[in-house]
């Protein structure tokens, strides 16, 4: 869910529906600003957030961990991002609040943001050291990476806070044709994608749902599953995107 404030939430819990999650303050790139004096009130205006909304009830808060500076060394902006959101993991100590970090990339040609991949993840967590830090796990940024979701989940499901059911559909022909790293000179990319791949609604791509899901219960999640619609087949009618989040959810459902 997109950035809402707390009254903004209330009349949501009135009418009965869950909150899966709901999007930190942005910029996000500002809680691991270079600038101290910048990430310091981002920290502390994000902080006063999290703590209004999570009075209500509302653990889980979304962010991509973006850096400031897409094209400084990625040590530099990993330790930025260290010092910020340990920074902001203490502000909310004491509130039940989580920050729930999703993997994905960004976008060409940096794909620069951080704590995406199984090793840049379990040195984050090493180095902030709270468990007010955790992963909104979405395998559909892992498949367009080439990680395994699976074995993914075998390390890191007792830090999974929320789950984004996204699918990606890759492409062996346009592999062959464009490779993986460049961008064709002829053809478009996919929308809600790249040259080679796309996202798209569960069951659609090549997620291995039933085994994603049995793991996730077996490490005790009981939160949200909250389809994230990203499907060039169903987006851009309101008719289309409901097809969409209903086959979603019933292919959710039977696995």
């Amino acid at each position: 869910m997109e950035f809402l404030a707390a009254e903004e939430i209330k009349p949501i819990f009135a009418a009965g529906l869950r909150v899966g999650s709901v999007d930190l303050k942005r910029p996000w790139s500002d809680v691991a600003s270079a600038d101290a004096g910048k990430r310091t009130d981002a920290i502390t205006a994000a902080a006063e957030h999290i703590r209004s909304v999570a009075a209500l009830g509302v653990r889980n808060f979304f962010a991509v961990v973006f850096p400031e500076n897409d094209s400084r060394d990625v040590r530099e902006n990993f330790s930025l991002a260290v010092e910020g959101y340990s920074a902001l993991a203490s502000a909310i100590a004491g509130s039940g609040a989580r920050i729930v970090m999703e993997g994905s990339p960004g976008s060409y040609p940096y794909y620069p943001a951080l704590c995406c991949t199984p090793q840049s993840l379990r040195l984050f967590f090493q180095e902030t050291a709270s468990d007010a830090l955790a992963i909104n796990f979405d395998p559909s940024h892992l498949i367009r990476m080439g990680i395994d979701p699976v074995r993914f989940l075998e390390e890191f499901a007792a830090r999974v806070g929320h789950v984004h059911a996204k699918d990606t559909e890759i492409m062996p022909e346009k592999i062959y044709e464009f490779g993986t790293l460049q961008q064709s000179a002829t053809t478009r990319v996919f929308p809600f994608g790249g040259h080679f791949w796309r996202y798209c609604i569960p069951g659609h791509g090549g997620a291995p749902w039933g085994k994603l899901l049995a793991l996730l219960k077996e490490a005790g999640y009981d939160g949200t599953v909250s389809i994230e619609l990203e499907d060039m087949n169903f987006n851009g009618s309101e008719e289309g995107e409901k097809r969409g989040l209903i086959a979603g959810r019933d292919f959710l459902a039977g696995v």
